[in-house]
């Protein structure tokens, strides 16, 4: 009890209340000791009066501050006791709707009979690794804290879940069951928990039933076993039931049901499968009609039949065994309404005729007298003879009820032993978690191999107390009082421990010890023994064994009773209450028997179904096995009672309960009517009794039961310390402070860490607390009220001053404005005065000026025409004389050339006749004749040699006759040719000059066209003068458009509404980008699916093989691979990558999910098949292009290679001509320094030969150009035949002769004997030929030239236009709009230039690449032909000293060459040894992706399909194997991400696509792909880089998450600001130490490390984007739905610190250049919380202002914060109901997610955009550390 000064005036106390159990009430004055009245008053404002004991002193209890109301702890009160307990529970429950509260060690879950979305998966991973201390109270806290302990410290565990029926136990062992399924992970296909939880249907409706306290009260047990592996993950399960409430099968009392299974059953009659079992209504039964109430509200037995049909089928039960099995019940049902008729009071009967008889044995399957003739008689066996007796009615009746339980409890362990088949795991397993649920006690286990488990026990009811109470209910209180004592025990142990840790004395606490009770029930002579004694009696019944208790437990145990008026029942006094118990029927469901005939005759029944549910009637499955009861004393002495195994499986449970740690979660009904939210306080307060939360705070309360850490007590009440008071040492500052503040050192102790308070004692700090800042308070308003009142008054004062200073000053002005008027007027009449005496001098001297100058200006005009009149005159007469002079000249120039004329002609009249005079002569034809001679021994040294020929050809003649005469033929018509070549060329001569008037005129046509364009330019500037002019006349008008504004106007609002449809249209398209972002993140997802799905499939695999290997070995399917196997198994991963279809076929054998998955891979595969027909048409179009281009490259070269030679013979000639002429030069200077040689010296001699050779090689290269200039000729005539040059010219290419045709001599001498004239001809004919080509070449030329400048003027046409129609429009425009307008215009025309430029700056690209080609070509032959100049002078030269070549540097063509096979060497050194961060700093950036696309390259060269393949599916298998091995790196998943994507952007810039080669470079388009289109592998990469990003993230994820509450929430940045509360006995988990605390500053340079990893790896900026935008939504994700679920955390404080947190975020992102990232929108949600925290939240229009405010938050999420806002200080107010009621009413509109969590999981679809690389491959050296030395450039 508290100390008597609490007790003062406004001090709040709790008064008993008949209706609300406790009720509130505030003291009127205060309390002194003595007093025998407390004065108090109510809520509603009426005064009562309290008496009270003045021998007790039996005060009311106090009552807690506001501040610690609705805390989540119940032991961080400060006043424990009842009506605190109940009025936490209720604001929590009702105003919060907080349905789990802390008491101590203890979870209360009130049931709010509304379904909350708190069990979600996102709560589940939000409490998954949490500590308890530090998250609201939940479910999933205390099943996370036993599974950790269980997990990681190996620990055995158990939950025990309590109440009484309808508490909600079913749905906290099933969220509990749940959890651990979330957590664990599921390692077989299907989810277990689901199929476990699938079977619920089944057994409700076998198992369960309506009693008068619960409508779906379980009335059996049941034991699941949960088998997990050794990483703790879920398997398979297994089911044991016992204990079956058999007798509800034949009895039920007022009010309640039979199993719900008949009741469906009855309902479906009407179908036609039930017809043959003629049932009825469910009433029209006596098994179903006795509690006559067959219907429960609110539930369709039909639709529940069909879900419970729907569940059998699901779990493999066929249609033909459902139908055996509604068969039995059915027969079950009629055998209940068969009639036995009693004859005497010894014998009974039935009719044969009874019609339910008859239907049972025919559904049966037996003969109906013989059943009729067993439930009427009974064999008896004795020592030699057996005897049948008839049995009485009574008998006869329970013998048939015995029968249809019997057969009824066969049915149900048959669906059990369905159930566990299906549920049955393949594997071994480790490990397994059991739960048993026995009349309403669900206990899980978990053992393992070694001694380690988990245990839920959830008792369904409290101590069951009905108007008859049988023995059911007394199993089910026996149990509750076994649990109550272990309950209490561990409790009290708890508090021993926390003592002695802490090393603080302590005494004995007393608790109630309910081991008495217990011994009544089980103890030697207990109510158990008597039972089982009484059954083995003979004539034993149940008033026999009531008499037995009565003397002897009645005087012996205080805990048991009589009741008075009944001699057959008995009262226990139990914990909680006192239990009435009828001995009827406690014998017999003791024993449980039944007929051994009746069950032989089913034996023999013809029902195959009914004989396989009795085989094994000997054999014990588990302890469900219902036992046959025989007659016979020596059996029945051997049989165990139901009672006995109750007690030891009790026993059992207690045992491996006593070895575990428990967890307690006592569940609370809060109403009977099942209304939502609404509490009853009087049935919450009997279940808090009864279910041990208030012997708990009673326990503590005994104690120390408030406890606080020496830095919590510091940090709280700092502001009752001095400063002299604070030490260095905080612990002996708190001690200190406590001796001022509490004088009786017995209210609390120091501990080790902690400090422990009685009861009362923190309240009482609280409230020193609260006074001290109250005077604080009082001392900070009086010091600043005299503040505010001194300021007043000096702003007073200071105002006084300025007014006066203004004044005088006013006044001083004015004085002095009056002297400088003064002044000012004498000066302004001065200066008057002047102006007007110069304004007369300038006007008389500007009159004279004038005058002066006009007469000036006549005398000027009259001398400047007397000048020009004698100057016109001088040219008249120059131009006279001119002509004169010239005409004298004309005609004596003319007399001259007439009289030479005749003088020359009469001298060559002369020299003719000398001429022909000495032609007569002989001396002329010898001087002609001279050389003949030699010439005719030529000739006839020929002739004789032809003679001989002749000779010898002469035997020949005959034979070759025909021959000879083909060939004169042939002859004739080549000279027949040559004759018309001849008339051809000379044609062609005609033709000449005709060419050169035609060249002549082109010439004069060109400077024609020059002209024009001088012209066209002339006028040009013309039309710019005059649009000048137009822009001026425009401008006159312009005064006259303005009338025209208001038509523009009503434009301007159409342009406006025509905006807003753009708007909408923009908005629609906004809501199209959403829905293509969530397709591809729906199309990512399933990606990352189906490669999760090739992944097991390649473990299954690996996995069967092993086990083939392996032989009799067991199959294990998680055996864990050797690394080594990720690369000598690459090459198995091809098929996986061979097509899309493969893949499409694979992704068809999953499971139906939520997406059409079907419908969408139909349509990827037809836009796949589409994108192939368009390729493939693509690829058949540029073939047939390259196939044009590579025909005339061809006939190009060959061009460019006869004119190289051409080139090269005319070099090659100029050279020698240069020799000769310096030879020449040699030989004739007379100054050089070697004299020329005498002649007929020897060296003149050599010199001649050399010089005649020179000239016979000089003839001969002319011959050789004149057949390549005719060649050349041929080719270009061959090139412009289908051409307009070729039809011009009609060049007659047969006529041309061949190369054959000139090696002819014969021809050649036919013409000529040396062939000079003929080689003359030809070339004659060649130029002219030649002369043709260049003319039309030119003519072409021209004709463009002339085209191009017609273009010109047509777009300077053009531009003169769009000009003129863009200055009407801008002079109509504003100004603003005009200079806009001109700056749109000046962009464009820049923007066109730019084009033009970049075509330009292309062409001029590939012009010098093909020069350069042919400079490399020049190079070489100028190399060669100096080689051979150097080695001919060697070798006519001395030798001389060797001189030293440099070798010229390798071109490289950006491949690597490797051996066929190398791909495993190649993916083993690259990608499976390589070490990421040493390659991040030490080698180039994306260095192997470069070098596998270099391989690729080399394998496309050599158009190598396989290789192909091979390499690709062995790098893809290899990164996989990589990132499955390694993905939890970050840094190892950011290099690979790195390199998949410059892998992806390599194959997409070099694959020759246009869309990507604009980015490349001329080299890089060399580079390019040409053999092979990797569409389908880019696809394939994009998909793993894909799956990379997504590993990324999740190691990212694992990182960050530990990191991000503690940062963002728990840790304080801004000191000073936050307040601490007091907190509860919930400490924090013994298994996780106490860690460093994280801070903001950690989280950032967590943040920094990763930013710099993927910069270190140059990963696409893009990419690093979307990771940091994925990193800050999981920051606010986990933030704000811990924020959520943290009550303690709610507050504005709180948000104080959110914001700061988020701001140094948004810092981080500004110094990095990513505040345009998206990453600041992520955490919107956040800053929102954190201000809605923040914010005034009292009025309607707070409400309307936080609705605005937080529109990035769901209307749940809103409503969540504001209920679970918590002040940390007195002057902080707690958000009202009504506030949030309006809250709710203005978003009841809103459209938006109702979810409360975000999700934390979630990861954003990655965008992949292209990036092309600037590394050229040529240059990309390989270093040796990489071991690739088999890898060769080219």
């Amino acid at each position: 009890m508290a100390g008597y000064e609490l007790y003062t005036k406004h001090a709040r106390v709790w008064l008993p209340d008949a209706v609300e159990v406790w009720k509130s009430a505030k003291l009127v004055k205060d309390y002194t000791s003595g007093d025998q009245t407390l004065f108090l008053q109510l809520e509603d404002g009426t005064e009562v009066q309290y008496k009270v004991d003045p021998r007790t002193h039996n005060l009311p209890p106090l009552r807690n501050p506001n501040i610690l109301v609705g805390e989540n702890d119940l032991t961080a009160l400060s006043y424990l006791n009842e009506p605190a307990v109940l009025h936490n529970i209720k604001v929590r429950f009702i105003d919060s709707k907080l349905i789990y509260t802390y008491c101590g060690i203890v979870l209360v879950a009130v049931n709010p009979y509304e379904s909350l979305p708190i069990y979600e998966a996102d709560i589940i991973h939000a409490y998954n690794g949490q500590n308890m201390a530090d998250m609201d109270p939940h479910i999933f806290a205390v099943a996370e804290e036993a599974y950790k302990q269980m997990a990681r410290d190996q620990q055995n565990q158990s939950i025990i879940v309590s109440g009484e029926s309808g508490a909600g136990k079913t749905v906290s062992a099933k969220y509990a069951m749940r959890y651990f399924a979330t957590v664990s992970g599921l390692s077989g296909e299907a989810n277990i928990e689901e199929r476990v939880l699938a079977s619920n249907p089944i057994m409700e409706a076998l198992g369960n039933a309506k009693t008068t306290r619960n409508d779906n009260s379980s009335r059996f047990g049941k034991y699941i076993e949960i088998g997990f592996d050794k990483k703790h993950r879920i398997i398979g399960a297994h089911m044991r039931t016992y204990l079956l409430e058999k007798s509800r099968v034949v009895y039920q009392t007022h009010g309640e049901r039979n199993y719900h299974i008949f009741y469906q059953l009855c309902a479906s009659s009407h179908l036609p499968e039930f017809q043959p079992f003629k049932l009825g209504g469910a009433d029209d039964f006596h098994c179903t009609n006795q509690g006559q109430n067959s219907v429960i509200d609110g539930v369709d037995d039909t639709k529940e039949m069909c879900s419970t049909r729907r569940a059998l089928s699901l779990l493999g039960i066929s249609e033909s065994h459902q139908m055996e099995m509604y068969q039995i019940l059915a027969a079950i049902l009629h055998l209940s309404n068969v009639e036995v008729k009693e004859h005497s009071q010894d014998r009974s009967s039935i009719l044969a005729d009874d019609a339910h008889l008859v239907v049972f044995c025919e559904l049966m399957g037996v003969p109906c007298k013989e059943m009729a003739h067993w439930l009427c008689h009974r064999k008896l066996k004795a020592t030699t003879e057996t005897y049948v007796k008839c049995v009485s009615k009574t008998n006869a009746v329970n013998g048939r009820d015995a029968l249809a339980k019997h057969i009824y409890a066969r049915i149900f362990s048959w669906i059990v032993g369905c159930i566990n088949n299906v549920l049955k795991s393949a594997v071994k397993q480790h490990s397994f978690i059991g739960v048993l649920d026995i009349y309403g006690y669900v206990i899980i286990f978990m053992f393992v191999h070694f001694p380690r488990f988990l245990n839920i026990l959830s008792s369904f009811t409290r101590f069951e107390t009905f108007d008859i109470n049988s023995f059911e209910q007394f199993c089910i209180n026996y149990a509750n009082e076994k649990l109550q004592q272990q309950f209490n025990l561990h409790v009290f142990k708890l508090e021993q421990e926390e003592y002695m840790k802490e090393q603080i004395p302590w005494t004995l606490i007393d608790f109630y010890d309910n081991q008495p009770c217990i011994n009544l029930i089980e103890a030697k002579l207990g109510i158990l023994d008597l039972l089982d004694e009484e059954c083995k009696m003979p004539q034993g019944s149940d008033g026999s064994w009531s008499q037995k208790m009565y003397n002897t437990l009645l005087k012996q145990n205080d805990h048991f009773d009589k009741p008075r008026l009944s001699n057959t029942a008995f009262i226990i006094h139990h914990f909680a209450d006192k239990v009435e118990y009828q001995c009827d029927g406690f014998l017999e469901k003791n024993k449980d028997t039944v007929n051994e005939e009746q069950i032989h005759v089913l034996q023999n029944s013809k029902f195959d179904f009914l004989l396989k549910l009795f085989e094994g009637n000997e054999k014990t499955t588990s302890s469900s096995k219902s036992i046959t009861g025989k007659s016979g004393r020596s059996q029945r002495g051997n049989k165990k009672t139901v009672g006995m195994q109750f007690r030891q499986s009790l026993h059992l449970l207690m045992d491996t309960l006593n070895a575990t740690t428990p967890h307690y979660v006592r569940c609370i009904k809060p109403n009977d009517h099942k209304k939502p939210f609404s509490l009853d306080p009087e049935r919450a307060v009997q279940q808090l009794r009864a279910c041990g939360i208030l012997e708990t705070i009673r326990i503590s309360a005994a104690g120390f039961p408030s406890r606080w850490t020496y830095q919590e007590f510091f940090s709280r009440y700092r502001v009752l310390m001095k400063q002299m008071d604070v030490l260095p040492d905080g612990k002996e500052t708190c001690r200190n402070v406590l001796k001022k503040l509490i004088q009786d050192q017995n209210l609390y102790q120091f501990g080790k860490n902690k400090i422990f308070f009685r009861a009362g004692q923190v309240a009482f700090l609280e409230k020193l607390r609260s006074e001290q800042l109250r005077r604080a308070c009082v001392s900070i308003q009086k010091t600043i009220r005299c503040w505010s009142a001194r300021k007043k008054y000096l702003r007073m004062k200071q105002s006084a001053n300025t007014i006066q200073r203004h004044v005088r000053g006013h006044q001083a002005r004015c004085y002095v404005n009056c002297l400088r008027r003064t002044r000012a007027a004498v000066v302004i009449q001065r200066n008057v005065r002047m102006w007007a005496a110069r304004a007369r001098y300038h006007k008389l001297r500007s009159a004279s000026v004038v005058i002066q100058c006009f007469f000036r200006t006549y005398a000027a005009r009259k001398l400047y025409y007397k000048l020009v009149y004698e100057q016109k005159a001088l040219v008249i007469q120059k131009w006279a004389k001119g002509w004169l002079a010239r005409k004298h000249y004309q005609r004596t120039r003319a007399n001259i050339i007439l009289l030479q004329s005749c003088v020359r002609r009469m001298m060559a009249k002369k020299e003719l006749k000398k001429l022909k005079v000495n032609a007569r002569s002989v001396e002329h034809f010898k001087n002609l004749n001279v050389g003949m001679e030699n010439k005719i021994m030529q000739l006839q040294h020929k002739i004789d040699e032809q003679h001989k020929e002749v000779s010898e050809l002469g035997e020949r003649m005959n034979a070759a006759a025909k021959t000879q005469a083909m060939e004169q033929e042939r002859h004739c018509k080549e000279i027949e040719n040559l004759h018309r070549s001849e008339q051809h060329a000379q044609a062609k001569a005609k033709m000449l000059p005709s060419l050169l008037e035609q060249l002549s005129f082109l010439q004069q046509e060109l400077e024609n066209t020059c002209r024009e364009k001088e012209v066209l330019e002339e006028q040009r500037k013309i039309d710019k003068e005059q649009t000048q002019l137009v822009v001026e006349e425009l401008n006159m008008k312009n005064s006259l458009l303005s009338n025209e504004k208001e038509d523009l106007d009503k434009l301007i609002q159409k342009q406006t509404q025509q905006l807003t449809d753009i708007k909408g249209q923009m908005e629609n398209k906004e809501q199209l980008e959403k829905e293509l972002i969530e397709e591809r993140s729906r199309y990512q997802r399933l990606s990352n699916e189906h490669l999760h799905l090739e992944e097991l499939h390649k473990d299954l695999k690996e996995e069967l093989e092993v086990r083939i290997s392996s032989g009799k070995e067991q199959w294990s399917p998680r055996s864990q691979k050797p690394e080594s196997d990720y690369s000598s198994k690459s090459a198995e991963c091809s098929p996986i990558l061979g097509s899309t279809y493969e893949r499409t076929s694979t992704v068809d054998k999953e499971p139906p999910s939520t997406v059409d998955l079907p419908l969408l891979l139909k349509l990827q595969r037809r836009v796949r098949e589409s994108e192939r027909e368009k390729q493939s048409l693509q690829r058949q179009l540029d073939e047939k292009e390259a196939q044009e281009e590579n025909y005339a490259e061809e006939e190009k070269t060959e061009l460019d290679l006869e004119t190289l030679k051409r080139q090269e013979l005319e070099s090659e000639n100029k050279k020698l001509k240069q020799d000769l002429s310096k030879l020449r030069k040699s030989l004739t200077s007379e100054n050089s320094e070697l004299m020329p040689p005498a002649v007929g010296s020897t060296t003149y001699g050599i010199l001649l030969e050399q010089l005649t050779s020179s000239n016979e090689e000089l003839e001969m290269r002319k011959e050789e150009v004149l057949l390549l200039q005719s060649h050349l000729v041929r080719q270009d005539a061959m090139k412009y035949k289908d051409s307009a040059i070729g039809e011009g010219v009609k060049l007659e290419l047969g006529d041309l002769p061949s190369f054959q045709d000139l090696d002819r001599s014969t021809d050649i001498h036919t013409l000529n004997e040396d062939g000079e004239l003929w080689l003359a001809y030809e070339g004659l004919k060649e130029t002219n030929r030649i002369l043709e080509c260049q003319m039309q070449t030119l003519e072409k030329q021209h004709r463009e030239q002339n085209e191009k400048l017609q273009d010109e003027v047509n777009t300077l046409k053009e531009e003169k236009e769009q000009q003129q129609k863009l200055l009407a429009q801008t002079l109509v425009l504003p100004e603003d709009a005009r200079i806009e307008a001109g700056l749109k215009l000046e962009i464009t025309r820049l923007t066109n230039e730019n084009l033009e430029l970049m075509v330009q700056q292309d062409k001029q690209d590939k012009a010098i690449s093909n020069l350069k080609k042919e400079l490399q070509l020049y190079m070489n032959k100028v190399i060669q032909f100096e080689a051979n100049q150097k080695n001919t002078h060697l070798m006519t030269s001395t030798p001389a000293k060797a001189v030293s070549i440099p070798r010229k540097e390798k071109e490289y063509q950006g491949m690597l060459e490797y051996k066929e096979g190398d791909e495993n060497r190649l993916v083993k050194n690259l990608i499976l040894d390589m070490k990421a961060r040493g390659v991040a700093l030490s080698f180039l950036p994306g260095l192997p992706a470069y070098v596998i696309f270099m391989c690729l390259r080399y394998a496309d060269h050599v158009n190598d399909d396989q290789r192909v393949s091979t390499l690709l599916n062995s790098v893809l298998c290899s990164i996989k194997g990589v990132i499955k091995r390694r993905g939890k790196d970050f840094g190892v998943s950011s290099f690979w991400l790195a390199n998949t994507c410059r892998l992806l952007h390599c194959l997409r810039q070099y694959s020759g696509d246009e869309t990507f080669k604009t980015h490349n470079t001329s080299k890089q388009n060399e580079h390019c792909l040409t053999n092979f289109e990797l569409t389908e592998y880019q696809n394939v990469f994009g998909d793993l880089a894909v799956q990379i990003y997504r590993q990324l993230i999740k190691s990212m994820e694992d990182i960050l998450q530990p990191l991000i509450v503690s940062s963002m929430l728990e840790q304080e940045s801004v000191h000073g600001v936050l307040g601490s509360k007091p907190t509860g006995m919930r400490k924090r988990s013994s298994s996780s130490p106490e860690e460093e605390a994280v801070t903001v500053e950690v989280l950032l340079q967590q943040l920094g490390h990763w930013h710099i990893t993927m910069c270190q790896h140059e990963m696409d900026s893009d990419l690093i984007k979307q990771v940091v935008r994925q990193q800050f939504y999981v920051i606010c994700a986990v933030t704000l739905n811990q924020l959520l679920l943290r009550k303690d955390m709610c507050s504005w404080s709180k948000g104080l610190q959110i914001r700061y947190n988020v701001w140094q975020l948004e810092e981080w992102l500004s110094e990095r250049d990513m505040s345009n990232c998206g990453a600041k929108e992520m955490l919107e949600p956040l800053v929102q919380a954190a201000q809605l925290l923040q914010v005034k939240k009292k009025t309607e229009a707070d409400a309307q202002a936080i609705c605005n405010m937080c529109a990035g938050l769901t209307t749940a999420q809103i409503v969540k914060v504001l209920t679970l806002y918590t002040p940390v200080v007195e002057f902080e107010e707690r958000v009202t109901t009504t506030f949030i009621t309006t809250i709710k009413d203005i978003l009841k509109d809103r459209e938006n997610s109702s979810t409360l969590m975000m999700d934390a999981k979630k990861i954003f679809s990655v965008t992949l955009s292209f990036s092309p690389s600037s590394v050229a491959l040529e240059t990309i050296q390989i270093p040796t550390s990489l071991n690739l030395g088999f890898l060769q450039h080219i």
